[in-house]
Order: C-alpha cells, then structure tokens, then sequence
C-alpha cells in the first residue's frame, strides 16, 4: 500500500511539474545573454543568481539546473556561486551555419518550489575564415573579335564567416585589357564579372594570364586567390571543303557490322584550331543513325548493323564538315544495297485439314503460298513433298498451291501421315524451307471384328462345377475408339431343341466363355455353337466364329456285368464235368462300363472261391477256366467272386459272382473229345448214367426249342442281315441267345446272339453280337442317344 501511495504522489508531481511548466513559458520573458564564438571552455557569461534576483547558496538549495535542446550542455551552472559558464568552445559556423543572428535557447528550472525562466545565448561571429575559390585556376576562351565593354561572368570565392566577416569585394590583378566589377546576389552574395576594356590581339599576345582576388571585411581582413587563363580565340574565316560534291558507293547486304562503306575527306585552309576538321552525319534520319556511323576524325562511314536489302534498297545522307567554329561544308553520299541470297523462302498457310476420315475421295488437306523477299533469282521458288506419299501438289495461281489427297486413304494401313513442304529458291547457294504438316485419318466402321479363329475347340471335364471358365475366344478390330470396341454374344443355335442358353455364356467384354451346368459326358459328348463379335460402330459390324465344345470324360460310372445276371431271381449255375483238364472254360464274364477310354478298359480278377486254386479268371478276357485237374474231394458245388474294375483314376468296380457245379457226367459238347474219352473209360454208377441221361435229354430239348425259335426269328430278318449271323457247326453245341433284360442301366431288353467257335475242345465264345430285328441303324442310334448309358465298352 505504501508504495502504491508513492506511485500516485509521483503521478500529480509529474502533472502538477507540466501544468506549472506550462505556467511559466507562458508568464515569463526572455533574458538574452551573448558570447564571441570560438571563447575558451569555462569562460564565464553571467551570474544567474543575481539575474534571478535570489540570495547565495538559493540556487542549490532549489535545485536549480540548466535545460538546454536537445540535452545539449553547451552551459554549466555552478549552484553555489551561480554563475553560469561554457562547458566547451563553441563555433558559429557549426551551429547555425550562415543563419544570423545564432541564437542557442536554454531555460533554467527551480524545481523547489517550481520555477521557470527562458533565456537565450547569442553566438557572435568573428572573421576566422578565409574566402575559398572551389576552383583555383579559370580557363576563358575569348575571340578575338569581341568588342570593349564586353562582360565574362568568372567563378566566385566562399567564406564561411557571415555579415562583414564575409566576402565584400573582388581584385584583379593589373593588365592593359580588362578590369574586374564585384556583382551581388539576390541573396546577399557577392562574384566577379571580368569587363572587356581594349580589343584583343591574338597575333600580339595569344593568351592573358590574372590573378582574382577575394576579400572580406573583417578585421584583420582575410583574402584568397585563384588564377583566370585567357586563351584568345582566332577568327574563323574559312569553311571546309569536300573533295567530291557527291560520294556513290554499292555495298552486298550482307556486309559485316563496322565494314568501311566509304572515307570522305574535306581540308581548311585556316590554320590552328580553326584547320580542325570533324566529321558527322547532318540532318540524318533514325534508320541512317542507327545504320551508318562516321569517325568525327577521319571520315570514315563504317556499318553499325547489317543491311538488309529487303527493307531498304539504297541510302542517301549529307556528311558535314565542320572546324571548331561554325564554319562548315557538307557532301552528299549515295549507298545502293546490293542483294546477296539471304532469306530463304517463307511458307503461309491459309487453311489446314488436320484430320481427313479414312475412305474419302479427294479432299483439300491444306492450301499455302510461298514467298521469297530476294529479288530476281533469288525470289523464285520450287515446291515439293515426299514422293511415297498418297498427296498431291498442285499450284493454283502464282505461288499458291493446294495439297490434296491422291487416293482415298486406310485409317488401319496408316493412320497418320507426315508430310514436309519442301520450297527452294534458285539463288546461289539455294536456300531450302520444310513445312511440317501432321494428317490424321480418322476411322470409319469397315472393318468387321475379327475372330483369331475361324472355329475353336474347347474341352470340358464332366462333372464341371457351374459357372466354370472354359475357354475364350478373341475377336480384334483394326478401326479406333468405339468402332474397334467389340462386344461378343452368343448367336441362336441352327436347333431349336438345344438349351444353348442353359449350358454355356459368353461374357460380353473379354470373350470369356462359361459352362452354366454341370456337363454329363455320358448324357452329352460334344455340341456346337456359335459366338457373335460385333462392334460398336454405326452402322454395327459383325463376323461369328464356331465354338465346338468336347466333353471330356471322367470315371463316374462303374463297370456293369452284364453276364451273368446278377439280378435274376435264380442264380446261373455252370456245369463243368469233372473230368474238365486245366484250362477248360467255365464261362466268361460280359461286362461294360458307361465311361470312355481308359476309364471303360476292364480287368478282371478272381476276388473269392470256394476251393481257392481250383478256378483262375483271365485278366483281360474275363474268362474262367480251371486252374488244375478236380477231384472227387472236389465240393460239387464251387461259388466264384470275380472283381471288375476299370482303368480310370480312381478305379472304380463291381463284382459278379459265378456258381459252378462239378458233375460226373454231361452231354457231349461238354465232354472232352473222343480220345480223351476213350482213354478216360470207366465203369460208372448206374444211378448216374441215368442221371446223365435224363439232363441230356432235357437239355436237348431245350437246345431244340431255342433253335427253333431262332429259325423263325432269322427267316423274318432281310436276306442281307442273314450274312450276318453266326453258323452252328456241325456236330457242336448250337448258338444260345443270351437275352438281358432291361435292368440296370439300360432302359429296355436286349438280346444277345452267342456263337461258339468250332475245333476246339474248350468252346470258346466267337461272337456277341445284339439281335435287334425290328431296330434299324437310326433306330440304334436313337436309342444310344436317348440311352447314353448304353453307349459303352463291352468287356468279352
């Protein structure tokens, strides 16, 4: 709080020290006081305390100081005694310059109680400076021929020093031809004008040599001097003379900057100065000025920049000589610019097709002129372009000249062409110009899309998942931009039966063609479409390729036996005699498989037997045959388990089982032949003749009826089918018809015609052919088609 309360009081002291201030500039005068300039330091000027009118040692105790501008402290104030002193030698000139009177204010604060005064302090100037001429030696060129009374203003003197300490008066030296007159200013200032007062000589005396000189008026007075060179001038009375009235020179444009075009010469018969002869271009116009330069000493008239024959043809200009007075004589010179072949010939296109559509008859690609600014020879001009290109030249009028089309142009043979206008001058060396003109060929839509294949061929493994990428076919189109843009579709099939649209698609964009469904080799090997490329041009051009898609096939179907039946409601049983050697022939296994290939080739193995060793089964024949000799020990009834499998991967089979019965005895195409038969004569059991007996002759009975059903069948099948079946040999067992009904995967009965081969004892199967009498080949092929299961290897 205490130091705020000092802030505050501090605060009015400062307002209350301004408002007093203010008070005293306003109520008191000024005290002038005055000191010679250039006074000791500490030189005493007044006693302040007696001015004030206040007592000794009240100027302290007041805290009287001295306040001068600017801080200056020109004075001191001793407060004791109250004189007032210089602090330091003061100089008018520094101070106040040549302002007069110099006056230097200061004011004198009582700050206890407050009080103000103004006083002031005059500086008196004393002569401490010496007149100064700013250039000690004058030159005056005065003619000769200048008449008395005549006045030369001359360069006057300065003094620092100011009222009668400055200049007051001019001298000059004593001489028989002039006088000095001191001339003041406006200002105040003082010079010297020389008076001419006798005519000069210059043959009596070439030149007067003066001193001036300058004083003040202080005392002592001060002076300074300079020196005045009166050089007299000869009368010039002679003027120059040209050699020739009239200068005519030829100059090649091409002439380098700073070539001699000509010198010109002119003589003075004055003598000295007046015999100086300059030279210079008189009255000269812009483009003569900049094209043309003269040597004021010599006469020379060289280049300063190139001519140019095209612009300016010739040049006409007035050279005057001239002495060193006004005396002069002038020469006219004629320049004729030669033309040298030096522009070479310029191109001026007046209209310009940069794009021409492809296929058009003859159109204007551009007409230009050309021009030469040479003359004669060197302005003629030839024009040309490329020989190997479809345009043709042709000149119109005078240099003009139109490019056309020779022959409708191909956008896909070439779609841009570049040709150089070529124009030549005939001067010497000929100047050769190339224009460059760039023509594009538009495209127009005729080109159809066309397929890299006439025909494709794809393959499809069955069994494909949906929507599986096939294959593609790709179709390119030589135009441009949208006419080159080719979508693809799939074209209606020739058969309106085929579900097209259900089995493949075609992605418009790329070509990429996609299965739909599931393909069955079995159901469908192979079908064909047709696959569209049209473009996007107007009109829309389009070409078709044929797509042939092959099923390839996979092992899904398992062999299927279709002898013996497996699903007949009693089991078929196969005698074989006991007295069978190895390799008799039980029977054979038929089978097929609805694949194709490798996955349709069957083999065939014995999986199981009753007496294991006593039967074996081929591989590759499907056949079952004894393995060794039977015996009584022998089981009569045998059960045989054959595997079928196929060659696909993975394998895939089925099996068959075959019944076998050993009997003693069996009728003859079972029996071994007569010599085995012979040697193997035994006595047999009459319970078993009896048995033989009576199974021969139903068996034979049998074996009549089946024939004679044959007979009926085959006397009804045309003449030419009869070639066709299989002949019983006499003497053997008869063909039997081996009928399969229509289970399994087949989808109707079936008969099949077995014929035996004939000179062996082993009764091997020759044929197994099916017996379709009310079938023709369409027929069969129908049923294939709607039975693809059918459509198979049989395994025999």
């Amino acid at each position: 709080m205490e130091a705020t309360r000092k802030l505050v009081c501090r605060q009015r002291q400062v307002l209350f020290f301004f408002f007093f201030l203010h008070l005293a500039l306003a109520g008191f005068e000024f005290r002038h006081y005055s000191v010679v300039e250039e006074a000791e330091g500490s030189s005493f000027l007044t006693n302040l305390a007696k001015d004030l009118g206040l007592g000794q040692g009240e100027l302290s105790r007041r805290g009287a100081r001295v306040i001068s501008k600017g801080n200056k402290l020109y004075l001191q104030l001793d407060q004791e005694s109250g004189d007032l002193l210089l602090n330091k030698k003061l100089d008018r000139e520094e101070l106040c310059g040549q302002t007069e009177p110099c006056v230097l204010r200061f004011q004198v604060l009582l700050e206890n109680p407050l009080e103000f005064f103004q006083a002031e302090l005059q500086v008196i100037d004393i002569n401490d400076h010496t007149p100064v001429f700013m250039d000690g030696d004058m030159l005056l060129k005065i003619s000769e021929n200048s008449l008395p009374g005549t006045t030369f203003p001359l360069k006057n003197a300065q003094d620092m020093d100011i009222g009668q300490n400055n200049i007051e008066n001019y001298i000059i030296s004593p001489n028989s031809y002039f006088r000095v007159l001191t001339r003041k200013r406006s200002d105040g200032r003082k010079y010297p004008e020389l008076v001419l007062d006798k005519v000069l000589d210059r043959e009596e005396e070439a030149e007067v040599r003066l001193t001036l000189t300058a004083q003040d008026g202080g005392s002592p007075p001060r002076s300074g001097t300079a020196h005045v060179y009166i050089e007299v001038v000869d009368i010039n009375d002679n003027a120059p003379e040209f050699e020739q009235p009239f200068y005519r020179v030829k100059i090649h444009e091409d002439s380098p900057k700073g070539f001699l075009v000509v010198k010109v010469s002119a003589t003075d018969v004055d003598i000295g100065v007046n015999g100086e002869i300059s030279y210079s271009l008189s009255q000269a116009s812009e483009d003569i000025s900049k094209t043309f330069e003269v040597n004021a000493m010599t006469g020379e008239i060289r280049l300063k920049k190139q001519l140019d024959f095209e612009t300016t043809q010739s040049y006409e200009m007035t050279i005057e000589a001239r002495d060193t007075g006004s005396l002069s004589g002038k020469s006219t010179v004629l320049i004729q610019v030669l033309d040298v072949n030096d522009n070479a010939p310029e191109v001026t296109m007046s209209a310009l097709t940069g794009q021409i559509p492809e296929n058009s008859p003859e159109t204007v690609v551009a007409v230009f002129s050309v021009s030469d600014p040479d003359s004669e020879e060197n302005g003629k001009v030839s024009c040309s372009i490329q020989y190997d290109l479809p345009f043709l030249l042709t000149s119109s009028m005078e240099n003009f000249y139109t490019l056309v089309t020779q022959r409708p142009l191909d956008r896909e043979t070439r779609a841009e062409y570049n040709i150089t206008i070529s124009v030549t001058d005939l001067g010497t060396p000929r100047l050769k110009t190339e224009h460059n003109i760039t023509v594009l060929v538009s495209d127009v839509n005729d080109n159809a899309p066309a397929f890299t294949q006439t025909s494709y061929t794809l393959w499809v493994r069955e069994n494909n998942s949906p929507a599986l990428h096939i294959g593609s076919v790709s179709a390119t189109d030589p135009d441009a931009g949208a006419n080159a843009q080719v979508t693809y579709s799939l074209l209606p099939p020739p058969d309106p039966l085929v579900p097209l649209a259900s089995l493949v698609s075609v992605n418009p964009d790329n070509g990429h063609l996609f299965a739909l469904a599931s393909l069955d080799y079995e159901a469908l090997r192979a079908f064909e479409f047709r696959v569209g490329a049209a473009d996007r041009g107007s009109p829309a051009l389009s070409s078709q390729a044929l797509v042939r898609v092959l099923v390839a096939d996979a092992n899904d179907n398992a062999p299927f036996v279709l002898y013996p039946l497996q699903n007949a409601s009693a089991p078929c049983t196969e005698l074989v005699p006991r007295a069978a050697e190895p390799g008799y022939l039980v029977t054979k296994v038929v089978a097929v498989d609805g694949d194709a290939g490798q996955n349709a080739w069957l083999s065939f193995q014995l999986l199981k037997a009753t007496e294991p060793g006593l039967f074996g089964v081929w591989a590759l024949t499907a056949k079952a045959r004894a393995a060794r000799l039977l015996s009584e020990r022998d089981a009569p009834k045998q059960r045989l388990v054959v595997l079928v499998r196929d060659n696909g991967e993975p394998p895939l089979s089925a099996s068959v089982t075959l019944h076998v019965l050993l009997v003693d005895g069996f009728s003859q195409p079972y029996l071994p032949p007569p010599e085995a038969e012979a040697a193997a004569a035994a006595p047999a059991d009459p319970l078993t003749v009896y048995l033989v007996v009576a199974l021969a002759s139903v068996s034979s009975l049998f074996l009549f009826s089946v024939l004679v059903f044959v007979a009926v069948r085959l006397c009804r099948r045309a003449g030419a089918a009869s070639a066709g079946r299989c002949a019983v040999p006499e003497g053997h067992f008869p063909g039997h018809l081996l009928d399969v009904s229509g289970t399994g995967t087949l989808s109707q009965s079936y008969q099949y015609e077995v014929c035996l081969t004939g000179g062996t004892g082993t009764n091997e199967f020759k044929v197994l052919r099916p017996i379709l009498p009310n079938l023709s080949s369409k027929s069969i092929g129908r049923e294939v088609e709607e039975n693809p299961s059918f459509q198979g290897s049989v395994g025999i």
